[in-house]
Order: structure tokens, then sequence, then C-alpha cells
């Protein structure tokens, strides 16, 4: 069983910046592909951005490239989603995901065996 939780989500001003942060649970971090996903009212869950185990190649949607980078400390458990340059349409629930099987940066949320309970994202005009 792998526990995650987000942390860092809140109100931010358009053109603005926020850092996600991922805490899991597990002694075997590092054997995870790690995944954000979202979901903003209305819509089906999105993906965002991907890392593989090692930190070494990332994937990221085309709303976001070159806005937000993904990260991960195996150290400490944790991976992370820096958002800069925000907008509107940023607005979400953001979640995060832990892939222990397929070893891939997927971009499908059927890839991925545990998700957190998800955080907040709301970026003002």
């Amino acid at each position: 069983q792998v526990q995650l939780v987000e942390s860092g989500g809140g109100l931010v001003q358009a053109g603005g910046s926020l850092r996600l942060s991922c805490a899991a649970s597990g002694r075997t971090f590092s054997s995870y592909v790690m995944g954000w996903f979202r979901q903003a009212p209305g819509k089906e869950r999105e993906f965002v951005a991907a890392i593989n185990r090692s930190g070494g190649s990332t994937r990221y949607a085309d709303s976001v490239k070159g806005r937000f980078t993904i990260s991960r400390d195996n150290a400490k458990n944790t991976v992370y989603l820096q958002m800069n340059s925000l907008k509107p349409e940023d607005t979400a629930v953001y979640y995060c995901a832990a892939d222990l099987r397929v070893g891939i940066t997927s971009t499908s949320s059927n890839m991925y065996d545990y998700w957190g309970q998800g955080t907040q994202v709301t970026v003002s005009s």
C-alpha cells in the first residue's frame, strides 16, 4: 500500500507561481514512476506531467510545457510540481499518482496505481 499526500495548493494571481509537493509512503519510492494530473470542475481528469524513477526523464502536457517543471527527491520520498506563469485555465484540483507496475512516464491515468487526495489550485485573473 502506498499513501500519497499532496500539499502546496492555494490561490494565486495570474502570472504567479506555486510549488506542489507530494510525499509518498513506502520504502521503494525510487521504483515508482510519478505523475501529476488535474481535474477542473465539469471536466475530465487530465495529464499534467510525469517523471521516471531516477528523475532523468520527464514528460509534459502541451498546455503546461515551458511553464511547469516536475522533479523528485528520492531521498525524501517526494515529487514536486513547480508551476510558473500560472493562468486562470490552470485552476483545478491537482493529484499526484504513483505507477508501480508499468515503469514508463505514461499520460494515461489508467497506468497509475495509487492516487493522492488532491490539492486545490485557483488562479485568479
